[in-house]
């Protein structure tokens, strides 16, 4: 028998991400988005303020009010909300 007349080895498939893992990666990208959101902002109405009213300082308002949300998707993109699962 011949070498040459024998098929070449498949290789085995390798297993792609579970979708637990595709799931969470989409979560994190999401964060990630919202976090650069924030931080674009933020530094927008920071200058707005210093330039046009630096005599009041409003910018914080704006900070506190989406800080917790913010909080909320970082705790959610890692997962902690998943212990309310049945």
């Amino acid at each position: 028998m011949d070498r040459e007349d024998d098929p070449p080895p498949v290789p085995e498939p390798r297993p792609g991400p579970s979708p637990e893992a595709l799931a969470a990666r989409k979560r994190v990208l999401g964060f990630g988005t919202h976090l650069i959101g924030y931080f674009a902002v933020m530094i927008m109405v920071t200058a707005l303020n210093f330039w046009f009213t630096p005599e009041n300082l409003w910018f914080i308002w704006p900070m506190v009010g989406w800080g917790p949300v913010l909080a909320l998707h970082a705790a959610y993109a890692m997962g902690l909300f998943g212990i309310f699962k049945d």
